[in-house]
């Protein structure tokens, strides 16, 4: 039993099948629970490390929930571990999509499952909200990084641009300035 236990497939299957139960809103929202499991639960990644991870999973196309289940999995056991940590995270969204869809006359209008959906909204901006205070800390960690936060949220949330240019003036402003600025003297991200 023990053995069972302790077998890191095994291990990325259940950790990620049980966040997969517990994420509602998103993947966003997902974030302070998966810190609190691949960094201090189970140790499988540093801080810095679950920032990349972050970073990668929101750059690239596709769910980020799933994005990050994938790319922990892939960190710890490589295409086999990135493949059982997806599909611990599929299934559980998978089951609900498929029950919610399958029942969809029954919940309208139903105001027991209307109250909860507003609970369940109010507590995931909550989540989005602290997950944006954690990893803000640790990114934000000088001039550059603040400007570059405030000017990206400028870019999508005020002007309405789309995410991905965004993440492309994130990526030719990290190259100028690891390149080009910092060696020049210049401390502090």
């Amino acid at each position: 039993m023990k053995r069972i236990r302790d077998n890191i497939y095994i291990q990325l299957f259940y950790e990620f099948f049980m966040l997969g139960i517990v994420t509602f809103g998103g993947g966003m929202s997902m974030i302070p629970l998966l810190q609190g499991i691949v960094v201090d639960k189970r140790h499988w990644l540093t801080e810095d490390e679950t920032i990349d991870c972050i970073a990668v999973s929101q750059g690239l196309p596709g769910v980020i929930a799933i994005n990050m289940a994938t790319y922990v999995g892939e960190k710890k056991k490589g295409f086999l571990g990135a493949l059982v940590a997806t599909i611990g995270m599929l299934i559980p969204s998978m089951v609900v999509i498929i029950l919610v869809v399958e029942f969809l006359n029954g919940f309208s209008g139903n105001k027991y499952i209307e109250g909860a959906l507003v609970g369940i909204k109010a507590t995931t901006v909550g989540l989005i909200t602290y997950a944006l205070y954690k990893v803000g800390r640790q990114v934000i960690k000088g001039p550059f990084s603040a400007v570059l936060a405030i000017v990206s949220f400028v870019m999508v949330a005020v002007l309405g641009m789309n995410a991905m240019w965004a993440i492309l003036l994130g990526v030719v402003s990290g190259l100028v300035y690891v390149y080009v600025v910092k060696p020049k003297g210049g401390e502090g991200e």
